[in-house]
């Protein structure tokens, strides 16, 4: 079987404490309506673009514990090709939604995907973070992300990785395009960062998206008559969506807004894995929205 994407970087277990009235204050103690489990980080994607019709696949190597034990199970219901590799610990996060946004405090024993790992999937794209580049082949189609740590570390002075001069597309945050480039305005962070990177794709949270490519920027906005519960996880999804209607020929814009009103609907429940659309579910609601689904054609 073909695989189209590789999650080169960790899965999480995700502990969600749903329906906190505040987040706690030192030394408080609150209380949550209820407490979810669902996989993170690159579990995330992988089930993302599994739902919506992508062959996936986690390179990162799970624990040998009872949360690797369950975000393994998951991933198989859900049809994701497991890594190859087992290790000790799986990473975790504890998520705390409130207000529309929400607090995470995270255990990972940095655990990493090899290039042999990746290669043994022999897949047709691969995402992963800046730190993680070296474990994707040089010919594989890479997106590459960047986690707020990374985007401090290069703030401080790092250089970009050189492999991302041939990435397909970077994909972050405005606060991380900020940092990554010392540049306040998020436009022209992006143009900053499309002087080395092909496409630069940064999510501006409810308020849409931006590509930028050479001399060009494309914005689309936010999905409108969304009320957030949980956030947690919207950027996977927003990752994943963009990835497969990329793969499946869509426009840059329209990418954009495919990735964007996947991220919308997820957060209207807790846990980006109960938000997470399927193909008929995202495709119904972008049809309603004016947009083609990619990838099929029209008679």
């Amino acid at each position: 079987m073909t695989i189209d994407l590789v999650c080169a970087d960790p899965a999480f277990v995700d502990l969600t404490f749903v329906g906190l009235d505040a987040l706690p204050a030192p030394g408080e103690e609150r209380h949550a309506d209820d407490l979810l489990r669902s996989p993170g980080g690159a579990g995330t994607v992988a089930i993302g673009a599994a739902r919506l019709g992508l062959k996936t696949a986690l390179a990162s190597p799970l624990g040998d514990d009872a949360e690797g034990a369950f975000v393994r199970s998951v991933l198989v219901a859900e049809g994701v090709k497991l890594p190859p590799r087992t290790v000790a610990r799986t990473p975790v996060t504890a998520v705390l939604p409130h207000a529309g946004e929400r607090a995470m405090v995270t255990f990972d024993p940095d655990e990493r995907a090899t290039r042999a790992d990746v290669e043994s999937f022999a897949p047709r794209a691969v995402l992963t973070s800046l730190t993680r580049l070296d474990c994707v082949p040089g010919e594989t189609m890479l997106y590459a992300t960047s986690g707020d740590a990374e985007a401090r570390a290069h703030a401080e002075g790092e250089p970009l990785p050189e492999r991302l001069r041939t990435a397909r597309a970077l994909l972050v945050n405005a606060r991380e395009a900020r940092l990554l480039t010392g540049t306040e305005h998020v436009v022209d962070a992006a143009f900053s960062l499309a002087a080395r990177v092909p496409r630069v794709v940064v999510t501006l949270g409810p308020n849409g998206a931006l590509i930028a490519a050479g001399d060009d920027v494309t914005e689309v906005p936010g999905v409108d008559g969304i009320e957030a519960v949980d956030t947690t996880g919207a950027g996977d999804l927003f990752a994943a969506a963009y990835i497969w209607s990329d793969l499946a020929g869509a426009t840059p814009e329209d990418c954009l807004r495919w990735a964007c009103l996947a991220a919308a609907l997820s957060v209207r429940v807790p846990t980006a894995v109960a938000g997470a659309q399927t193909i008929d579910q995202l495709a119904a609601a972008g049809i309603e929205r004016g947009l083609a689904v990619p990838g099929r054609t029209t008679t």
